[in-house]
């Protein structure tokens, strides 16, 4: 292993993270296809049901290599899978392959990635963390088989942070806490966040299983917490409320298809695995703090008066962070 290794790895993790929670119920998975020191492809697995990572990346190193694009879309596993197969398979020879989870053996929605990888030759393949689901590794065993030198291990620690989150939602409800502030800490005065961040939480809420939100909150704020930026699917809706005497004009009881409940007991949701997602101010931050995974924060350059911040006492490991348009995008886990 050289350092370049590394570097070729992080790549694929870095790309990973940028759809961390979008996948779900699938594990954000990254993969960069390297020939000679020149990146070829960096991609990854950007929602469940379509291609993972490993197509992605295939079929973005074979346009590379030959000059031109192929008229598939690379969302679409199986016509991905079909092209890829009828490929000669000596046209990765000489490639290096990094992934951050070891390649599906199994079939189920979409192909085996294992498989399409062992129909080619690799000069090696890395491989960050073992699948963690009972039933569903052996891709790694499977390349081995096929004459692919193949390690096991590379980034490990860092691929461990990346699919933290999918390995809590098979056991429990993975619980997120999303919040936006300013540069110093103030959370009132309206949408703070640019519009790319504003896109990005109604996609991670077409990705969850329940929003969670604070009776205040609602009564306060009077939102709608549907996907309109994104045309997607409206989550359905726990209020922590004590009092269910909630305006039914409040538009989040009027998007169509949506359950909406109110409840004070919040341990039967707490304990359904999946993926919970939670926006709320400081009442809610403060009563949930004890079983709060991560938190998402979405920080814009503003300055503000504004009276309105969380005040509380909480120790944050900072796991990423990127830019998110104007904003920066940090993800912490609760300390």
């Amino acid at each position: 292993m050289k350092l370049d290794d590394r570097f070729y790895m992080r790549l694929a993790l870095a790309e990973a993270w940028r759809y961390q929670g979008l996948t779900h119920p699938n594990p954000p998975v990254g993969c960069c296809v390297v020939k000679e020191g020149r990146i070829l492809a960096v991609e990854a697995h950007q929602k469940a049901g379509e291609s993972h990572a490993e197509l992605r990346a295939l079929l973005a190193a074979w346009e590379v290599l030959q000059g031109r694009r192929v008229a598939i879309d690379p969302a679409d596993a199986w016509a991905v899978h079909d092209f890829l197969m009828e490929l000669d398979p000596e046209s990765f020879r000489g490639c290096t392959l990094y992934v951050t989870l070891e390649p599906c053996a199994h079939l189920g929605r979409t192909p085996s990635c294992a498989r399409v990888l062992s129909h080619f030759s690799w000069h090696k393949v890395f491989i960050a963390h073992s699948d963690p689901v009972p039933g569903h590794g052996g891709g790694a065993a499977l390349l081995l088989n096929g004459g692919i030198e193949t390690e096991l291990g590379l980034c490990k620690e860092e691929a461990e942070d990346l699919i933290a989150p999918f390995l809590i939602a098979q056991k429990r409800a993975f619980v997120l806490f999303k919040l936006a502030q300013t540069a110093n800490g103030r959370i009132g005065g309206g949408y703070l966040s640019c519009p790319e961040s504003l896109e990005h939480v109604h996609r991670l809420r077409e990705a969850a299983d329940e929003l969670l939100i604070g009776g205040g909150t609602v009564r306060a704020d009077r939102p709608t917490l549907d996907c309109r930026f994104t045309g997607g699917r409206a989550p359905d809706v726990t209020i922590y409320s004590r009092e269910e005497d909630f305006d039914p004009q409040i538009p989040l009881f009027s998007v169509p298809d949506r359950r909406v409940r109110i409840t004070e007991d919040l341990e039967p949701l707490l304990e359904r695995p999946g993926f919970l997602l939670v926006e709320g101010g400081e009442g809610m931050l403060r009563a949930l703090s004890p079983r709060i995974d991560w938190l998402l924060l979405y920080q814009t350059p503003k300055l503000s008066t504004h009276e309105l911040s969380y005040n509380i006492d909480q120790k944050l490991e900072y796991l990423h962070q990127r830019r998110m348009g104007a904003d920066l995008m940090i993800w912490s886990r609760f300390g």
